[in-house]
């Protein structure tokens, strides 16, 4: 009985501390961290460069979880003693790793983004990263509104 506790206990643990991981951000790149509140007016330029970058997948915890448990089970199977104890541990914490992740790609995660380089008329520089790019090649003129570039 205590071993069920115990094990009940890790899984716990683990998918408290994964869970933590988890991002609630329906957008990760609309942040502000690339746009500066200059950028969300409207402001011409042009392109200094492009970039293509890979954005994070999003998860709500619930890989983690699930993984978590599937994990602990697993390891639960192996040794005795001591033994079953961390094998149980190392699974679960295992398990929710790869469940997260297996969310994290599930839900697009890796699409492709755009850091957009740009020299404002102002002699300011800006990065905006957006989905696409759509016609958009460096030296083009462009104008910025709230947070997109578009052709000038």
């Amino acid at each position: 009985m205590k071993s069920t506790h115990t094990i009940a206990a890790l899984i716990i643990a683990s998918t408290a501390v994964l869970s933590g991981c988890a991002s609630n951000s329906t957008d990760p790149y609309n942040n502000g961290a690339y746009n500066s509140p200059v950028s969300s007016s409207m402001g011409y330029g042009t392109i200094d460069s492009i970039q293509v970058t890979r954005g994070p997948g999003q998860t709500s915890g619930a890989g983690a979880i699930v993984g978590g448990m599937v994990g602990a089970l697993a390891g639960h199977q192996v040794g005795g003693g001591d033994g079953k104890k961390i094998a149980t541990a190392v699974g679960a914490v295992g398990g929710a790793l790869v469940g997260n992740q297996i969310e994290a790609n599930r839900n697009g995660g890796g699409r492709d983004m755009y850091q957009i380089g740009i020299r404002l008329e102002n002699g300011d520089y800006r990065t905006i990263v957006q989905d696409s790019v759509y016609d958009l090649r460096i030296g083009n003129r462009v104008r910025v509104v709230d947070g997109r570039v578009y052709r000038y």
